[in-house]
């Protein structure tokens, strides 16, 4: 079986079992694309590299199977980084492949060479320059393991031109890979698993931080099995959204900066946390030294970096969390706590009381009843991309979910631009699934060059722009912080239905809440794509995100939405 180095990359990824890669051509990627016919694996041609790292980001997080794009060298492999930056940040598996000047020129600043490797160094999991046509499929199926073993992420394959042309006698890998140093960790040590069941069984206000480790090891259902027999509230971190149901009675909703002020008073009175899968990152913690002051706390994770890195814990276990729920479950007691989840949903009604889903709106279009409303109208069955910004945080706020891999959002690096090309990502995914992005009116415009993959690939995805003509959430700390000095944050927007329709998708501009439910109905029984502009509440309390722990506060001194009495006043 002589093959060339180009039609090695797509016998490997065939037999890794790629559906379909993101990505755009180029000088030195070109022998690559070839063949690429020949093996039945789709292309879907993006705008913009960035954007095929984050389709291929999007496409991973919603289907649990690795995403892979493809670039040319120098600009096109350097279009990629913030993609894989994003993917790095949030543990998504991708495997991007670029393409080099030949090795006889590399170092001489040959035309459009950089040293990628070099560059995304700090932001993979591993990389490689490929230098011999003989290692390439061992290179490529070996990139895979790493992608989306252990904690998952980026994994880059430089392949230069002559390497792609070379011919050489193609023998698939076979055997498991084995990396010296690289062992991703099974279970817990029973020691430490025997005494955070000892804590969990002598609390009495316990509570459960579930992060994005429950869906990455899949442990939705043994957690869910974990929280009704202990019968402990479960808080969850923004990427963790969906892996436990929303909808279930011991479900309180997302903690941190922007989640619910009885979900972040519950931490800071809890006497115990059991920090699952999630790494105490500083949007979760708010100011670390009154951090849950009155609790022990269990920490299990997979990377043993993040054990007592940010909190130190009593007990912290290193293993997957899955299996280290099923050690737990059988030495855990069945427990009732009727006063502490009364307490608790006591704060929760006292938080209900200000929220402004179910307030009057005295016709103005307010963002938090939008996304409610497409909440309302799916049933909650969407597949939900968000940009990054106010968008996003309403998003999490008020679009419920009970699937998992059903948020595509930039948690760690904060990317706007994110949510279109991750969104295509996940129609691609799930072509028969209802897919909605909520953008944002600044990021939207970084990639809304994506308009164009949508339409060539005939996706049905659904588009709702959240429109208050500024960088809404660089804004909100502008006036919250900065003296209402709006500096650099207003935007002069083009006429987005009018830009959307030249693309050939179907359009509609939502003013008045009267309008909304409408617009949303058409939007969804359209074939097509569709797109809503929805000219929302640009400032003030009904143009901000509540409620928001301030920079340096700690996770109780939330700024909150005032009820309508005390605004009265």
């Amino acid at each position: 079986m002589r093959r060339t180095g180009a039609q090695i990359v797509w016998e490997m990824l065939k037999r890794e079992g790629v559906e379909v890669v993101f990505g755009i051509p180029g000088g030195a990627i070109m022998h690559v694309y070839h063949p690429r016919r020949d093996y039945g694996i789709h292309h879907v041609l993006v705008r913009h590299e960035q954007c095929a790292a984050h389709a291929a980001d999007g496409y991973a997080r919603a289907s649990g199977r690795v995403g892979v794009a493809i670039a040319t060298s120098g600009p096109g492999a350097t279009n990629l980084v913030t993609g894989i930056a994003t993917a790095m940040m949030d543990s998504s598996p991708i495997v991007c492949i670029t393409g080099q000047v030949p090795t006889s020129v590399i170092g001489f600043d040959a035309f459009q060479e950089i040293d990628i490797t070099g560059i995304t160094l700090p932001i993979t999991k591993h990389n490689y320059l490929v230098t011999d046509v003989n290692d390439l499929a061992y290179i490529i199926h070996e990139a895979f393991y790493i992608a989306r073993s252990g904690r998952p992420g980026p994994v880059l394959i430089d392949i230069p031109k002559d390497i792609q042309k070379a011919e050489t006698d193609f023998v698939p890998p076979e055997e498991e890979v084995r990396l010296p140093g690289y062992r991703p960790v099974g279970p817990g040590d029973p020691e430490a698993v025997r005494q955070a069941a000892d804590l969990i069984n002598g609390a009495q206000r316990p509570i459960i931080l579930a992060g994005h480790g429950v869906l990455m090891s899949g442990a939705m259902e043994i957690l869910r099995a974990f929280a009704e027999k202990t019968e402990t509230p479960v808080a969850l971190t923004l990427l963790s959204k969906g892996g436990f149901p929303e909808s279930h009675p011991l479900a309180l909703g997302m903690m941190g900066m922007h989640g619910e002020v009885f979900v972040n008073q519950a931490i800071q009175e809890a006497d115990l946390l059991l920090a699952f899968g999630m790494r105490f990152d500083d949007r979760v913690t708010g100011r670390l030294e009154h951090y849950a002051p009155k609790s022990r706390k269990v920490h299990v994770d997979l990377d043993a970096a993040e054990l007592n890195k940010i909190v130190p814990v009593d007990v912290a276990i290193l293993g997957d969390l899955r299996q280290v729920l099923e050690q737990l479950l059988p030495l855990v007691e069945p427990a009732s706590h009727q006063e502490w989840l009364e307490q608790i949903n006591r704060w929760r009604e006292e938080s209900r009381a200000r929220d402004i889903v179910n307030r009057p709106s005295n016709g103005r279009l307010l963002a938090p009843q939008v996304v409610h409303a497409i909440w309302e109208a799916t049933g909650g069955e969407a597949i939900v991309a968000t940009d990054v910004g106010q968008n996003q945080m309403w998003a999490a706020q008020y679009y419920h979910l009970n699937r998992p891999h059903t948020l595509m959002t930039s948690g760690g690096l904060g990317t706007m631009g994110f949510g279109l090309p991750a969104a295509i990502g996940a129609q691609v995914a799930h072509p028969d699934k209802e897919v909605w992005a909520f953008v944002g009116d600044g990021g939207f415009q970084m990639t809304m060059q994506e308009l164009a993959t949508v339409v060539q690939e005939r996706l049905p995805l659904r588009i709702a722009l959240l429109n208050n003509g500024y960088l809404g959430m660089v804004r909100q700390w502008q006036e919250f912080f900065y003296d209402q000095r709006y500096e650099s944050t207003s935007l002069l927007n083009p006429d987005f239905v009018r830009l959307v329709e030249a693309y050939g998708i179907h359009s509609w501009r939502v003013t008045t809440p009267e309008e909304t439910h409408q617009a949303i109905a058409e939007a969804r029984s359209h074939p097509g794509p569709a797109f809503i502009e929805f000219q929302v509440a640009q400032e003030g309390e009904e143009g901000n995100v509540y409620p928001m722990v301030p920079a340096g506060a700690a996770l109780h001194e939330m700024i909150r939405r005032p009820t309508p009495a005390v605004k009265a006043r």
